[in-house]
């Protein structure tokens, strides 16, 4: 199957990731038919078609992954992407044609099975089940080698997207945070192989997720960015900022896994000089590009609680914004992610539009940063 085809085939247009037959359907059609200038439902599979055949001469990806099987407390992040891309549409009524002109191709999103998670998890007779609800137009020969869970699904996405294009930018809208790992493995393959030098991630994060397992579970939210600082080889590669809520201490971490931390007490100390420590360890190790890994619980509960697990005492938006820019002119963004926003976990009346606005202005500085 060529990639294109295989691509349209384990894919589904933008905001179709969540399996929807009667609840949610007409808003997520809805979305899609903003999303894509269109006035049907076969409108729509065609110019999700003709979005496909421009990523070879693209600047971007973006990629929705509508999945909290991954998640830890309370689960909700697999309606964010949904949200995030209607709040670009009401806020932007011209953001599908913004997004053509910075190069950026949305190529819509992993459709989401909420009970799988990644296919090593899974058994032969589960693959085989799920690859024929998937996948029922296809024959069983090209079928039985197509994956079915979410983080496999983006795995090969990120695959086939990168060998029609090596050079684009790989930007998520997740998710649990363990949505995060296909494009940064995928990304982090692509610098190894074209030798342009080692790939740094910088992720504000209130937790490390460094845990090599989680109640046995290797891919979920609280593992994640141990496969990728294992990825990356480690050497302060894995830049964490915003951290406040661990079991461990910042010595712990740094000690037994490589990275380099900068928890929140200390930002919130002295803003300007953290800012000032961040950018230049990140340079110091010698990265020639930073993927920006933004869960968005990094940011302080008083501006984004809307999200599994909100803590206090975090970080401002105006801090992160300026770190976004500063990551951008000063080392380059080689793509980056929103994650964990759970529009569904409503604190207050104000806790979603605030969480979900905030995540927005978060990916527009992101793509800036990244794209002009």
């Amino acid at each position: 199957m060529h990639a294109l085809d295989e691509l349209a085939t384990i894919l589904k247009p933008a905001g179709g990731g969540l399996y929807l037959v009667s609840t949610g359907l007409a808003e997520q059609q809805r979305l899609q038919r903003t999303l894509y200038r269109a006035e049907s439902d076969a409108e729509v599979q065609l110019r999700f078609r003709d979005s496909l055949e421009r990523l070879s001469t693209a600047k971007a990806a973006l990629l929705g992954i509508p999945s909290d099987v991954g998640a830890g407390f309370l689960r909700g992040a697999n309606t964010g992407p949904q949200a995030m891309r209607l709040e670009l549409l009401d806020t932007s009524p011209e953001w599908t044609e913004h997004a053509r002109s910075l190069g950026l191709v949305d190529v819509g999103d992993v459709l989401c099975i909420p009970q799988l998670q990644h296919d090593d998890m899974l058994s032969a007779d589960q693959l085989a089940a799920s690859r024929a609800a998937l996948y029922p137009n296809v024959n069983t020969s090209e079928r039985d080698g197509l994956p079915v869970s979410p983080l496999s699904i983006a795995e090969r996405a990120w695959s086939l997207i990168f060998s029609l294009n090596s050079k684009l930018k790989p930007f998520v809208l997740g998710g649990d945070h363990s949505t995060a790992l296909p494009g940064v493995l995928a990304l982090n393959q692509v610098y190894q192989r074209e030798q342009r030098g080692p790939l740094g991630v910088v992720q504000p994060d209130a937790h490390t997720d460094l845990l090599e397992r989680r109640l046995g579970v290797k891919y979920c939210f609280a593992t994640w960015s141990w496969h990728a600082n294992e990825a990356l080889g480690r050497q302060g590669r894995l830049t964490q900022v915003g951290i406040r809520a661990s079991g461990r201490d910042q010595a712990h971490w740094e000690s037994t896994t490589g990275t380099r931390q900068f928890w929140a007490k200390d930002i919130l100390r002295h803003p300007a000089d953290a800012l000032d420590a961040v950018l230049a360890h990140v340079k110091a190790t010698g990265v020639k590009a930073v993927y920006f890994s933004n869960d968005i619980d990094g940011t302080d509960s008083r501006w984004a609680d809307a999200t599994g697990t909100p803590e206090p005492d975090g970080l401002t938006p105006d801090w992160v914004v300026e770190l976004i820019r500063r990551l951008g002119r000063e080392v380059g963004l080689a793509g980056g992610d929103i994650m964990e926003v759970a529009p569904s976990l409503t604190r207050t009346p104000e806790s979603a539009p605030r969480t979900i606005k905030l995540a927005v202005r978060y990916l527009r500085e992101t793509l800036t940063a990244a794209l002009t």
